[in-house]
């Protein structure tokens, strides 16, 4: 039986919310729940040549917000029909199922009775009509999946269903957000242009848009945020594969450091990069690029490179790929007078600076940086009604602000140099 964590009475579960990684698809058994084979994960490029067949893009970008690529769950789906055709005879039989991680997890929690998403993980598919807020039989029909076999699609907070033996109660699950969304709702970004960027193993902007979308040609994904009452509301966002994970890099395989944190120090320990230009396409480029062959460069080495120089090229690197995500932001015409930051990198105060001098805009760290758990909480509440979307916009504190202190523009176009000859080297 499972027992709650720490001292926590579990007579003072009020609701549970649910927030997980957006693309990451699976199959199980309807009946049994049991996996019928392992996920895929959201950063796994074997589906590539999946795409490669279809000649729909533009199309797809239009009903869906999303560019084809790898990184979505349709794909996914289409290699595990490809790969596993006696798992996907069960799908199309109906005995088997398929779904992101939040449905597996509310399927699990309620026993199989409720087979559902929110509409910010159903926008992540590919197969959703982001305009009418359902299914597209189009796309479900190009990537070969039976709209059986999906989640009903809910609203992201309200009473979704009812658990059965968690912690030997039956509480309601009443909240449900793709990470990225429920990181835009923790920082109580409900206005239109408010914008946030979390630094987790990959780094995410989301700007809130409103209750249109809005779709260009510039590399950016448009989303859904939430939907709450029945409404929709969008949010334009730039997808960055490699942030943290480039530290990680650094620190397992290259072993410069030996944890996470030392990367501010070393890179404090010279007062710029040396010349050093790291692009950290580790998983290919994300946006507004997209160019899911890129791999890992880096320019600019010496005799005289040291360690700290990496260091520092590489948090120069996550700020430079969040600047290229603004810099097609801007087209939107939505203006942006700060940013919110959270994740794990969010607390590196020198990465925090230079996101701030390339932004040329102030960058506000709230004291809870965990923001994507805080989002599903807050949904979860507004869902049973223990607060408002207004009492929600009087807790997201400021607890530092960074402000512009110099100029980094010729580093930056140093960069975009550097970014143009490593997609010359896939192509």
């Amino acid at each position: 039986m499972l027992e709650p964590p720490g001292s926590l009475d579990k007579n003072s579960i009020t609701a549970i919310g649910i927030t997980n990684q957006r693309e990451t698809v699976g199959v199980w058994d309807r009946k049994t729940l049991a996996p019928k084979c392992p996920a895929i994960v959201w950063q796994d490029r074997r589906t590539a040549s999946i795409l490669e067949e279809l000649d729909a893009g533009e199309n797809v970008q239009k009903l869906t917000g999303l560019p084809l690529d790898p990184y979505f769950s349709a794909a996914k789906l289409s290699w595990i029909a490809k790969h596993n055709p006696e798992i996907w005879q069960q799908v199309q039989s109906g005995s088997a199922v398929v779904g992101t991680i939040d449905t597996f997890l509310i399927s699990k929690l309620t026993n199989g009775k409720v087979h559902a998403t929110d509409a910010s993980n159903a926008s992540r598919t590919q197969v959703f009509d982001i305009h009418k807020g359902e299914y597209s039989k189009e796309l479900l029909e190009l990537f070969g999946i039976p709209e059986k076999a999906l989640a009903e699609v809910v609203d992201s907070s309200g009473i979704i269903g009812i658990t059965e033996d968690f912690f030997e109660l039956n509480v309601p699950i009443a909240g449900i957000a793709g990470d990225q969304q429920a990181a835009l709702f923790g920082q109580a970004q409900f206005m239109v242009g408010g914008a946030k960027c979390t630094y987790g193993t990959g780094a995410f902007i989301l700007q809130n848009t409103g209750d249109k979308p809005i779709l260009l040609d510039n590399g950016l994904i448009t989303t859904i945020a939430w939907r709450l009452n029945g409404k929709l509301t969008y949010a334009n966002e730039g997808s960055v594969f490699v942030s943290g994970a480039a530290v990680q890099w650094l620190r397992d395989e290259l072993k410069i450091i030996q944890t996470s944190a030392e990367i501010e120090e070393l890179a404090k320990s010279v007062s710029d990069s040396g010349g050093v230009v790291f692009v950290p396409a580790l998983t290919g480029l994300g946006a507004p690029y997209w160019i899911p062959d890129a791999r890992g460069t880096v320019f600019g080495l010496t005799r005289g490179t040291k360690r700290g120089h990496l260091a520092r090229a590489t948090l120069e690197a996550l700020a430079f790929q969040v600047r290229d995500v603004f810099d097609a932001m801007s087209q939107t015409g939505v203006r942006l007078t700060s940013l919110r930051v959270d994740g794990g990198a969010s607390a590196n105060n020198l990465l925090m600076q230079i996101q701030s001098d390339l932004l040329q805009l102030p960058i506000e760290r709230p004291y809870q940086v965990e923001s994507t758990a805080l989002g599903a909480a807050y949904l979860a509440g507004l869902g049973v009604g223990l607060w408002s979307m207004e009492d929600l916009e009087g807790i997201s504190k400021v607890e530092t602000r960074f402000t512009p202190n110099k100029e980094l523009e010729a580093e930056y176009q140093r960069w975009k140099k550097a970014v143009a000859a490593t997609i010359e080297f896939a192509l």
